[in-house]
């Protein structure tokens, strides 16, 4: 059994601008998850680890553009996941994703 880290919310923001993404759900939701990725990374894990997320929607039908983005990250088995419609996220985003991994 190995120890749990969770990293906070990650929102669509540019890492090399520090800017939050302009753009409907697919272009918001695709860099929310390639941030997600990158902090996977330098933990020197992958999205194998993960074992849970929870997805923060400003609109619940942004479902289904930002779960054909989803499809393309995750891994089989796919980790539990839990998405949720919230009254506002911060900085006015349209999505943020919280990942629980496991450290092996």
């Amino acid at each position: 059994c190995g120890a749990a880290t969770r990293r906070p919310t990650d929102r669509p923001r540019d890492p090399r601008t520090g800017e939050m993404v302009d753009g409907d759900i697919t272009a918001q939701a695709d860099q929310s998850m390639r941030n997600v990725v990158a902090l996977l990374k330098a933990a020197g894990l992958g999205f194998e680890h993960v074992a849970r997320t929870t997805v923060f929607l400003a609109d619940m039908d942004d479902f289904a553009a930002m779960n054909a983005v989803y499809a393309r990250y995750i891994v089989d088995p796919p980790p539990a996941r839990a998405t949720v419609q919230v009254a506002r996220l911060p900085r006015d985003v349209r999505i943020e994703i919280d990942a629980i991994a496991v450290i092996p």
